[in-house]
């Protein structure tokens, strides 16, 4: 009854009719654009999945050659004349510098980490402003 048959004119429809025909189209809509959304979404988490496993393995792949160079280092250094323990020990002592610079660069980072100081004034303001609700001197909020 609210869908158009076919052969069916729309002009010879009742106000009522009409108006259930199109909710029901709109309904038909939204339903299908839903379901796009979820295939879309679907197809689009299976390439993330894959693009993850990609970079993981190129991870675990650096860090594999991060090891190789290491002790091709400490055997060039072997070559220079270099006990075999120093040569590692040069190399180990080197990342440790590293880590050592990459840790305290961090901390600075983090120690600039303002904790959201505007927001936590502009709402201290609002419920002050709220609470006194002008220039009067009884609060209008009370906790």
């Amino acid at each position: 009854m609210t869908e158009a048959q076919p052969g069916e004119r729309i002009e010879d429809k009742s106000l009522g009719e009409l108006v259930a025909l199109a909710s029901s189209n709109i309904s038909n809509l939204v339903r299908a654009e839903m379901d796009l959304a979820k295939m879309e979404l679907k197809a689009d988490a299976k390439k993330a999945a894959l693009g993850g496993t990609m970079f993981a393995i190129a991870g675990l792949i650096a860090g594999l050659i991060v090891i190789l160079l290491s002790i091709a280092a400490a055997y060039g250094l072997v070559a220079l004349g270099i006990w075999h323990w120093a040569a590692f020990l040069i190399v180990a002592g080197v990342y440790l510098l590293l880590a050592l610079v990459l840790l305290g660069i961090g901390y600075l980072r983090i120690r600039k980490i303002d904790g959201a100081k505007r927001t936590r004034r502009t709402l201290r303001d609002d419920l002050s402003m709220l609470r006194h609700r002008g220039d009067s001197d009884a609060p209008a909020l009370t906790d």
